[in-house]
């Protein structure tokens, strides 16, 4: 059962890779001919991620409102399955670290989305940050993971405020969103992508499992006016894990909304 359930499962996830694919190809044929134009990308990108996220065997609980006016989110980091669980949301562009470039099909699929990447250590956050709060003012939703790293679900990484600078410098609200994996009413072991784990093996694992749950609750906004990012940071952090340990919370931004 479990060998027809993964066979099925891949059958369904290389369909919806390949309908990825295509959208990449006609982004780039676009660059080529004129320009793709960044909300274009991201309007294509929700959509995969909504099929890319049908795909894989999470049922989806999403409480909280989605924030309208442009903001930088910033969400824990458990594994690369929160990228489809948080792009399937809204339209939206992600900064992702710049290995994940060099992912085969992933990273090509990541770069013509308008994905940002940043080098570890590399002194880049000055320059990205700019990009970041240019990308605000213009009205995008940003999503970074502050954490700078995946963890195992049960806690939350300290936050790295740098790239923050970008909601100071372009006033644009923060969204705090806490990500949960729960399996059999406990945290989800499996689904955490951390250490040296290999992608191939991960994604292996997960579809031939048992369906999972992902809880995703969007949190009240906080404002950057009058904020240091360092404040923002220790903010956020304070409201993300308070839901991450599974404690009762200030209420999400408004009522519950259906996966």
């Amino acid at each position: 059962m479990a060998r027809l359930r993964l066979y099925g499962r891949l059958l369904r996830l290389f369909a919806v890779l390949g309908e990825g694919a295509l959208y990449a190809a006609w982004v780039g044929l676009r660059e080529r001919t004129g320009g793709a134009p960044l909300a274009l990308r991201q309007r294509l990108t929700c959509r995969f991620m909504r099929r890319l996220q049908g795909a894989l065997p999470f049922t989806v609980q999403i409480h909280g409102r989605l924030p309208e006016s442009p903001v930088l989110w910033l969400a824990n980091h458990v594994s690369w399955v929160d990228i489809a669980m948080l792009g399937a949301l809204r339209p939206l562009s992600f900064l992702a670290k710049a290995e994940v470039r060099g992912w085969p099909l992933a990273g090509w699929l990541a770069q013509q989305a308008g994905t940002l990447f940043i080098r570890r250590g590399a002194g880049e956050a000055g320059d990205l940050g700019g990009q970041l709060a240019e990308r605000l003012r213009l009205g995008s939703h940003l999503v970074i993971f502050p954490e700078g790293t995946s963890s195992d679900g049960g806690d939350v990484l300290r936050f790295h405020p740098r790239l923050l600078a970008a909601a100071v410098a372009s006033g644009a609200a923060l969204q705090p969103v806490a990500i949960r994996y729960r399996r059999d009413g406990a945290r989800d072991e499996l689904a955490p992508f951390v250490g040296d784990d290999e992608l191939p093996a991960h994604l292996l694992r997960l579809l031939a499992a048992e369906r999972a749950g992902v809880e995703i609750t969007l949190l009240e906004p906080i404002a950057s006016d009058g904020l240091s990012r360092s404040e923002l940071a220790s903010r956020a952090h304070a409201a993300i894990r308070q839901v991450v340990h599974g404690q009762p919370t200030v209420r999400a931004a408004g009522e519950a909304l259906a996966a």
